[in-house]
């Protein structure tokens, strides 16, 4: 009797453990320790009274494990993406009906692309056969421009744009800098109007020289800078210098070949790449004036103009003005660009024409090589009209005043210019004369 009840008590104790795990594990509420004890549970796991069987998870699809592993794969070509190829981009457009990772790889590529990452080789042959389609477009409408450009002027001011030649367009010199050579002549054309030397400082600043000592100073430096191989910029601006300091300052007769040398010597460091020795200058002169009244000279001339010394000559202009003249010829002639460059030299010695201005002068130099070289055809057309700003008739004045000095009218004796052009490195272009005035072509 007494095992039963025992044995019935047990099992009540067991049940009501049982009941009161369940209902703790069923509830989310934490069961500590203390509140084990008060409700009288173990906090040792039980066995099952059963034995479990192994949960069944459902096996994934063919498609979706393939997204899946597309996208871990993508994932990791992303983390990637600079140090792969467009392979890789491309098995990201291709996933299977996913639109937004196809909008994803394009970005990609494109990214690619940026980054450098394309083929350069097949870039840079298309980029040359577009440049040569391009080419030949330019060069045929260029044909046709000239083309009409030759027909035979009437000797009337021409002013259809249609007509002008781009000189720009194929220029392959960088010197030209055919890319910004508009914008760099139109600061050239407000410059020359700026520190322009006085066209009556021999009246009214200088009274021991006059413009035949000038003229005899300048033929001397025509000499000096054939003796030392010096370019025509630094002859140029050498004469550019005395006219812009004997404008304000005056000169004594005896001090006029110092202020020459002294402004050669400037120009030349500031044109030429190797610039002749103080010395030589001194030299040059028969050692005439030292050292130290060269460097005195230099120092006040160089304070008198501020250190100015980017003006447009007569130089600056020509180069463009030659190049609008031999847009239109099929074979460019070099004894026009001689000849040009003769007429604009011939102009430094005479004090009269400090009254034009330099590209007036450059203007005239072509004009007047045109019709020395051809009296049949009209020496002006458009391109030259549109280049030089000038038409025909404005130059009427400068182009006769020229051909005066071309003819030598005035029995000047200076000829160190026409002895440099009679040279046959010059064609000798100084003998060459037209059989007609050009006074007859503004009389039509």
């Amino acid at each position: 009797m007494y095992r039963v009840s025992s044995s019935s008590s047990r099992q009540s104790d067991v049940k009501k453990e049982t009941n009161s795990t369940m209902k703790i594990r069923d509830s989310n509420v934490r069961v500590t320790r203390s509140r084990a004890k008060t409700l009288g549970v173990s906090m040792s796991p039980s066995k099952p009274a059963f034995k479990q069987e192994p949960r069944r998870v459902p096996r994934p699809s063919n498609k979706r494990m393939a997204s899946d592993n597309t996208k871990v794969c993508s994932h990791k070509r992303r983390a990637v993406l600079k140090d792969v190829t467009n392979t890789l981009a491309e098995s990201i457009v291709c996933t299977h009906g996913n639109v937004k990772a196809a909008k994803r790889g394009q970005k990609e590529i494109k990214q690619i692309a940026e980054e450098g990452l394309v083929d350069v080789d097949a870039e840079k042959s298309k980029l040359a056969e577009d440049l040569s389609k391009i080419r030949m477009v330019e060069s045929a409408q260029n044909s046709k421009d000239r083309e009409v450009t030759k027909k035979k002027e009437d000797g009337s001011d021409v002013t259809d744009c249609h007509k002008v030649v781009d000189i720009d367009a194929n220029v392959q010199d960088p010197k030209y800098c055919s890319l910004y050579a508009a914008s760099i002549y139109d600061s050239i054309h407000v410059a020359e109007l700026e520190q322009r030397p006085s066209t009556s400082y021999m009246v009214l600043v200088q009274r021991d020289i006059d413009p035949t000592m000038r003229g005899i100073l300048i033929d001397w430096l025509v000499e000096v800078s054939e003796e030392y191989k010096l370019a025509s910029d630094t002859l140029y601006l050498t004469v550019n210098l005395i006219d812009r300091f004997m404008s304000h300052n005056y000169i004594e007769k005896h001090r006029l070949q110092l202020l020459g040398v002294t402004c050669m010597l400037i120009a030349s460091k500031y044109e030429e790449i190797m610039a002749p020795r103080l010395e030589e200058f001194c030299f040059i002169t028969d050692n005439t004036y030292t050292r130290l009244e060269v460097l005195s000279m230099e120092v006040q001339v160089l304070n008198f103009l501020h250190f100015r010394l980017s003006v447009p000559t007569t130089k600056t202009f020509l180069r463009r003005f030659i190049l609008a003249a031999q847009a239109s010829d099929k074979v460019p002639l070099i004894e026009m660009e001689f000849l040009a460059n003769y007429f604009a030299e011939l102009t430094l010695v005479e004090y009269t024409f400090l009254r034009f201005q330099p590209s007036q002068i450059a203007a005239s130099a072509v004009f007047l090589a045109r019709w020395t070289l051809d009296q049949y055809n009209h020496p002006w057309n458009p391109t030259l009209q549109h280049y030089t700003r000038y038409e025909a008739s404005a130059l009427k004045t400068t182009v006769i005043a020229m051909e005066d000095l071309q003819l030598n009218t005035s029995g000047s004796t200076l000829i160190a210019i026409r002895t440099k052009y009679n040279q046959q490195k010059f064609k000798s272009v100084a003998t060459l004369t037209s059989p007609e005035r050009v006074t007859t072509l503004f009389s039509r």
